[in-house]
């Protein structure tokens, strides 16, 4: 097994399963059982979640609303995402801590990389919440740093796909599937896997992304014994 600690990276919509607003607690417990089974095999976890499932900064600046005000409304919006999985990874009775970007205690503890380091160390899956903490960055790009921060051997994108196409397979049926693709690539292409500011992160640092999806139980972990069932961003 290749990955001692990774940052698993999760869309807030993801966590909408088939609804068209919110949680869906289903998928909520199937991600939960996922975590669980590659903590128990001893992988350090920390997590980051997006908050499209409730609000997105950017939909409410494109309705009126004051930019900063609006990616501060996404940011809590991820922290709701984050006590949810938390609240379902006890259920498992899987260890958790929740940090967050913004001091909120008692909702989280305050994030540093010390504070993570330790949690990762002693076995906890750490979720990281509130993006960066800063408005104009994405969750992708907090993803990005946090994997840096905390010395992630990866970042594993889970998502509704299973891999990187050349185009939406969604949209177009000829899109073919990538197993691997380069950074510089992904530029050339234009393909929208992450924004352009984490993506250029993840490339400067060296950090590789394993894209896949995560909506298939199972998944998580195949990827992490190193099955192909995604696209490596390298």
């Amino acid at each position: 097994m290749q990955y001692n600690r990774i940052l698993l990276k999760l869309s807030g919509e993801s966590l909408m399963g088939e609804q068209k607003y919110g949680i869906d607690t289903r998928c909520l417990e199937s991600y939960a059982r996922q975590i669980h089974e590659i903590a128990e095999m001893g992988i350090q976890i920390g997590i980051v979640i997006g908050g499209g499932n409730i609000f997105r900064g950017l939909s409410g600046t494109n309705k009126g609303l004051d930019r900063v005000k609006g990616d501060s409304m996404g940011m809590l919006a991820t922290v709701i995402n984050s006590l949810a999985l938390s609240s379902a990874l006890d259920n498992e009775g899987c260890k958790n801590k929740v940090l967050t970007a913004i001091r909120m205690e008692p909702i989280g503890e305050f994030y540093s990389k010390a504070k993570a380091m330790e949690y990762l160390k002693s076995g906890h899956v750490t979720i990281i919440s509130g993006g960066t903490g800063n408005p104009y960055f994405t969750t992708d790009t907090a993803s990005s740093l946090r994997a840096i921060e905390i010395e992630a051997d990866a970042m594993f994108k889970g998502t509704r796909v299973d891999g990187i196409y050349t185009a939406d397979p969604e949209k177009d049926p000829a899109a073919t599937k990538f197993d691997k693709i380069t950074y510089d690539e992904i530029y050339n292409r234009g393909l929208k896997v992450m924004d352009l500011t984490a993506t250029t992160m993840c490339k400067e640092n060296r950090l590789p992304i394993i894209v896949f999806n995560m909506d298939q139980p199972g998944n998580l972990k195949k990827v992490i014994l190193g099955e192909n069932i995604g696209t490596i961003v390298y």
